[in-house]
This record gives C-alpha cells, sequence and structure tokens, in this order.
C-alpha cells in the first residue's frame, strides 16, 4: 500500500526539516511531499536536501491550494497531511494517524494535540476539527471538488464533508506534540486577530450535526 506524506509549508525554514524527516524515515511512507507555498526563505532548499520531494509554488496560493496539488503529485491510496510547523513529532504519532486507516476501520482519522502545550491542548479541545494532521482515503478526497477554493479553511471542508457524507472518522490523541501558535508567528495582536477570523470562518463553516 502507497502512502504520501503531504507537508503544506510556508516560510518554514526553522521547523520543516524536523517534520520532513520523521515522515522520510516512517517504514510506511513511501513518498514525501513537502509544498513550498511561495515561500521566502530556505524551506524548498532545506526541504530537498531532507530528501523530501518539493514544489516549489512562485506565489502563495494558500494551504487548500497547496494540499490540492500535493494531491496531484501523487497515486498514493492514502494521504498524511501534516503542518510544516509541528514541534516534537514522533513516528508513533504518525502510527496512530495511519493505521486505522491501513487496516481499513475508518476512512479519515483527525490527530488531537494532547499534553503539549496548554494553549495548543485547549485549541485542539476547542475545535479539533481545525487539526492539519489527519490522514485520508484517495477515494474520498476525489469526492470533493475545489478543494484549493475552499472559503472556509481545508480542515473546515474535510470535516463537513465527512460528516455530510456519514464517512468514519476517528479522532487519535498525539500526546506530546504542539504546534507554533499564530501568535508567535505574527506577534501577539496580528496573531490575535488572525485566531479570531479563523474561528468566526470555522463558526460559518462547520455545520453541526
Amino acid at each position: 500500500m502507497e502512502i504520501a506524506a503531504v507537508i503544506p509549508a510556508y516560510n518554514e525554514e526553522e521547523r520543516i526539516a524536523e517534520v520532513a524527516k520523521v515522515a522520510i524515515q516512517h517504514n510506511l511512507i513511501t513518498e514525501t511531499i513537502v509544498v513550498s507555498d511561495g515561500s521566502t526563505d530556505n524551506t524548498a532548499l532545506i526541504a530537498n536536501r531532507c530528501g523530501a520531494e518539493v514544489l516549489e509554488l512562485s506565489e502563495n496560493i494558500g494551504k487548500g491550494g497547496a494540499m490540492q496539488l500535493g494531491i496531484e503529485e501523487t497515486e498514493a491510496e492514502i494521504i498524511l497531511f501534516l503542518d510544516a510547523d509541528l514541534i516534537g513529532l514522533k513516528e508513533k504519532h504518525l502510527d496512530k494517524l495511519l493505521k486505522p486507516l491501513i487496516n481499513n476501520k475508518v476512512k479519515m482519522t483527525v490527530g488531537v494535540f494532547g499534553e503539549g502545550r496548554f494553549t495548543t491542548d485547549l485549541a485542539h479541545k476547542i475545535a479539533p476539527f481545525l487539526s492539519g494532521q489527519r490522514g485520508i482515503r484517495r477515494e474520498i478526497l476525489q469526492q470533493i471538488s475545489n478543494l484549493d477554493l475552499t472559503k472556509f479553511g481545508v480542515e473546515v471542508a474535510l470535516t463537513r464533508y465527512a460528516n455530510e457524507a456519514g464517512i468514519k472518522t476517528k479522532q487519535v490523541r498525539l500526546e506530546d506534540l504542539t504546534h507554533v501558535m499564530k501568535e508567535e508567528k505574527l506577534g501577539f495582536w496580528q496573531g490575535l486577530i488572525a485566531r479570531l477570523k479563523m474561528y468566526w470562518e470555522m463558526l460559518k463553516g462547520v455545520r453541526w450535526s
């Protein structure tokens, strides 16, 4: 069974190696694709040196578009999406995301942070469906049109589709894993504004069942 890790990344030169190397070295993953989404730093160069296949985009098209290009680059039966800013990623985390799919128990897995940092744990507790760590069977992705144009964010679009189509999904707890917060990347106030906007779009975009 072919499994591809797709890692959308924008200006993540400080963290991309840590994430890419874990995926590349994992014995279940057959290819690792880093989509550098218009990065202006050394994200693409570092990912390439790690041994990942790199798609380097000349301009930023957004996370959904970057993920779509990653999907189109592979014919793998299972796609594992990982954020490029993860801290503490281990092979055990990828096992948790992949094994329910390999065993054909579910069609999608969603990773939820636990025992990492209070702020990121809380964010996932409030909105687990916003997690960028998820494994999906290819046939599900092929049923979703215009993933690159999703208005409310790609994670919300995937969750919403799974809910509406009755696709069996499993949340898996990813202990000791966290990521860089928007407030850390952008500064407190700009990051807070970005976070509030994200939550507002989430509330508009998710249909609760």
